[in-house]
């Protein structure tokens, strides 16, 4: 089952997340009063790495550090991107390529304060697919065609001796969720770059992976946070709050013992079955592939992130300080501890 949208509700459907839920708002109530909390907006994709966001709001880490959190969910890149540099939200989290595409791009004052993933990638392709020259000829579905995990799927296929424009399409589509919709509704769409849940529930279909990305590209730094510079500046002990209150909510997750309650977060959340959420699950916290411990940022992948995008455009990349102030973050982690 394809889920059309990301649960609005937050009724739990386990007793443990009910439990923990009531827990959890016993330790806001001791923590803060609704009235004193800061409203922050939060905007990320509608997928399996947004778990913390969802746990932190609903175990209360985001209150007991001050902080009202709204999160938004993007359909698609350009969207998120148009609304950081609109104001519409201060804190994005997604791949740091659209950060990228923002600061070199639209000339836009973005910088990355945090890390977060590798991608959790897999290139995915229909059944009958049995190689990527397979794929010539075919359509390729992505997010948007000039950032993140596009570019990746452009590169891949470069090395098998795969064009852009001549020798498959790119379609955009929107974001992991549209993408599997539009391989699971309509077989010429031929593969795309999926991410959890998603490559579970392609699996399911009976779609298959020819590799993870990282096996593929080597290292990469994919999601991590970002948001306008003046916005930083002028509220740093808020934004250093809420990467603390994320880094406490990433811990909580990684931690087996809530196990139980970040599955049935994920049943919640995404709307997908037990099966797929325990799955997920296990994969988020694969130490070579799932979340990064405290969202640091790997700088071996920003670099090869950037070698990669200065390729695809004929470029040449510039060094990971030029897009980064991690003053924020090492702060924030003074707050939580090491």
């Amino acid at each position: 089952m394809v889920p059309s949208v990301w649960a609005a509700d937050t009724n739990a459907r386990s007793l443990p997340l009910f439990a923990s839920l009531l827990f959890g708002l016993g330790l806001l109530a001791g923590a803060a009063r609704a009235e004193d909390l800061a409203p922050l907006r939060v905007n990320t994709f509608p997928n399996a790495k947004a778990l913390p966001l969802h746990a932190g709001i609903a175990m209360g880490i985001f209150a007991r550090r001050g902080l009202k959190i709204e999160l938004q969910l993007t359909e698609n890149s350009k969207a998120q991107r148009d609304g950081l540099a609109a104001g519409r939200f201060e804190i994005a989290h997604s791949a740091l390529d659209n950060a990228i595409a923002m600061i070199e791009g639209a000339k836009q004052d973005v910088v990355i304060v945090s890390g977060g993933d590798s991608g959790m990638n897999e290139f995915f392709v229909q059944s009958d697919v049995k190689s990527f020259a397979d794929l010539r000829g075919r359509i390729i579905v992505v997010d948007a065609p000039d950032t993140a995990y596009a570019l990746q799927a452009k590169k891949i296929l470069l090395r098998e001796g795969l064009k852009d424009g001549t020798d498959y399409t790119i379609k955009p589509v929107g974001a992991g969720l549209y993408r599997l919709k539009a391989m699971a509704e309509d077989k010429n769409n031929a593969a795309g770059i999926l991410n959890l849940p998603f490559t579970v529930q392609a699996e399911e279909m009976g779609m298959k992976s020819l590799g993870r990305t990282i096996d593929l590209l080597g290292p990469y730094q994919a999601v991590g946070g970002f948001v306008m510079r003046a916005w930083a500046r002028d509220n740093r002990p808020t934004l250093e709050r809420y990467l603390a209150a994320y880094v406490e909510a990433l811990r909580w997750v990684r931690d087996p013992a809530h196990k139980t309650d970040s599955v049935a977060l994920l049943v919640n959340r995404l709307q997908i079955s037990q099966a797929a959420a325990e799955r997920t699950y296990q994969l988020l916290l694969d130490p070579a592939f799932g979340f990064t411990p405290d969202a640091k940022i790997d700088f071996d992948g920003f670099k090869n992130m950037l070698a990669l995008r200065a390729e695809v455009e004929r470029g040449t990349p510039a060094q990971p300080e030029r897009y980064t102030d991690l003053s924020y973050y090492d702060h924030a982690m003074t707050l939580v501890g090491r």
